[in-house]
């Protein structure tokens, strides 16, 4: 109907086929950043606020949520993940997230790598809100690509 990969000839969802593409390693890489108040960003390196370590459960949540991520975007393959790295760059006014994802498999990770950087920036949201509701959440976007018919991909 429209050519595109995720509905059938009649215009209905589907999931994808993957079953007859190569198991190939696959890596993704997604960032984002939040932007905050001095006070919460200085609460946040001293690691002094109230709902406790903000950057290590930002870190966990965001390996949690690229382990989840079949159950949270429909129409999205599960995969078996064989890493997942969160890092997290404080700054003169905010933190940078990155996140990483690798498999070996039929379909690539993009969704969770982008999936993990949004939930780890939630997370830090989350946790320093009571100190600045204003913060923003912003450049949520696919960094690199790896692996795959379509082969490697790097953001300009």
């Amino acid at each position: 109907m429209s050519g595109l990969t995720h509905l059938d000839d009649t215009g209905a969802a589907r999931m994808v086929d993957v079953g007859g593409k190569a198991v190939t390693a696959r890596m993704a890489v997604a960032g984002g950043r939040i932007g905050m108040t001095a006070q919460a960003l200085a609460a946040i390196r001293e690691g002094s606020a109230k709902k406790g370590d903000v950057l290590a459960t930002a870190r966990i949540a965001g390996i949690m949520a690229a382990k989840r991520t079949a159950e949270l975007i429909p129409l999205c393959h599960p995969l078996p993940i064989s890493s997942v790295t969160i890092d997290l760059a404080l700054d003169a006014d905010g933190v940078a997230v990155t996140a990483s994802v690798s498999t070996t498999g039929q379909t690539g990770v993009e969704m969770e790598a982008l999936t993990a950087a949004s939930v780890a920036l939630l997370t830090i949201y989350d946790m320093a809100k009571a100190l600045d509701r204003g913060m923003r959440i912003d450049g949520v976007r696919l960094l690199e690509k790896r692996g795959g018919k379509s082969g490697d991909w790097r953001a300009p």
